[in-house]
């Protein structure tokens, strides 16, 4: 096994697509350095697991939905990269994403969770590290076809985003009926045209040859997205809608795991600011394309993460 010459840093990667992708990481790229974040509780057995056939893994723990913890991490990571004690810094992949039953989840500093995690922990560990990336590097953040809002996309099963003010849109009960499951959804879905915003923000503000990419896995049934939905809803996401990846209206989870790795490694060619439609470029929804929206949005979560970015 030859020696690691670049790192990829990875969220998300213990379960469904990410654990896939990560698989595909380690064995289609010998030479890269897979950093894991993961929970304490599990990030050494993921580490462990993933470095099985001489990979070289390791992990960083953190929890995704506190903004002291992701920047304790992406110092760490930034720390080690300094020493030396990391081969230069070549990917990011904000691949964790969460959705909750309600829009009043509440993160340890005040924020909406979903938005805290699916928005504001990527933008944290990207311009933590910012300064640390050797081009060429790709910023690869998962996305979802939800936040297109219409019944071809997934089938009425998620309400479409609803914008507001990015203050309004990171708090708590930001959405009509917060206390619903589809409160939750729409918080959800909103969450991630707002990751989308700012891959469009990145792609702009980044140097040459560091890209940004947003990448949707699309209707990927089986996974742990649903793990804090309610039990039908989990026996309908582990037992029902896994039928439905052998339909073209959804991606089994090795196949959405194989196109996140493709992207990361740059199989699937793709400048920068592009959206990935599981294997191939494609436009976004026109509601992603608003460059005053993206540049509010980028103000904004400047302010949030700012006194935990230093």
């Amino acid at each position: 096994m030859p020696a690691a010459q670049h790192t990829l840093v990875m969220t998300g990667a213990s379960r469904g697509i990410g654990r896939v992708a990560a698989e595909h990481i380690v064995r289609r790229s010998p030479d890269a350095h897979l950093l894991v974040v993961a929970r304490a509780s599990s990030g050494a057995r993921l580490a462990e697991e993933l470095a099985t056939g001489g990979h070289t893994v390791s992990y960083v723990p953190a929890d995704l939905g506190s903004l002291q913890s992701v920047r304790s991490a992406a110092t760490e990571i930034r720390d080690r990269l300094e020493r030396g004690d990391l081969p230069p810094l070549r990917g990011f992949v904000g691949n964790a994403g969460t959705q909750y039953t309600n829009a009043l989840t509440e993160s340890p500093d005040g924020y909406e969770a979903t938005f805290a995690v699916n928005v504001l922990a990527n933008h944290l560990f990207v311009r933590v590290l910012q300064d640390h990336f050797a081009a060429p590097a790709r910023i690869v953040i998962t996305v979802s076809d939800t936040h297109f809002g219409d019944f071809r996309h997934n089938m009425g099963m998620v309400p479409g985003p609803v914008w507001n003010s990015p203050d309004v849109l990171a708090r708590p009960d930001a959405f009509a009926k917060p206390a619903d499951t589809a409160g939750g959804r729409t918080a959800y879905s909103t969450s991630k045209l707002a990751a989308i915003h700012l891959v469009h923000e990145y792609a702009r503000r980044l140097p040459a040859g560091i890209d940004a990419i947003a990448y949707n896995p699309g209707f990927v049934p089986g996974t742990g997205l649903a793990r804090n939905a309610g039990p039908l809803s989990r026996f309908a996401m582990r037992r029902v809608l896994p039928v439905m990846a052998l339909t073209p209206f959804a991606t089994g989870r090795g196949a959405a795991g194989r196109h996140l790795a493709d992207v990361v490694l740059g199989t699937t060619p793709a400048p920068t600011g592009s959206y990935v439609d599981r294997a191939r470029v494609a436009r976004s929804s026109e509601e992603s394309y608003d460059p005053r929206r993206e540049r509010e949005l980028w103000d904004a979560v400047e302010r949030f993460t700012v006194a935990h970015a230093a």
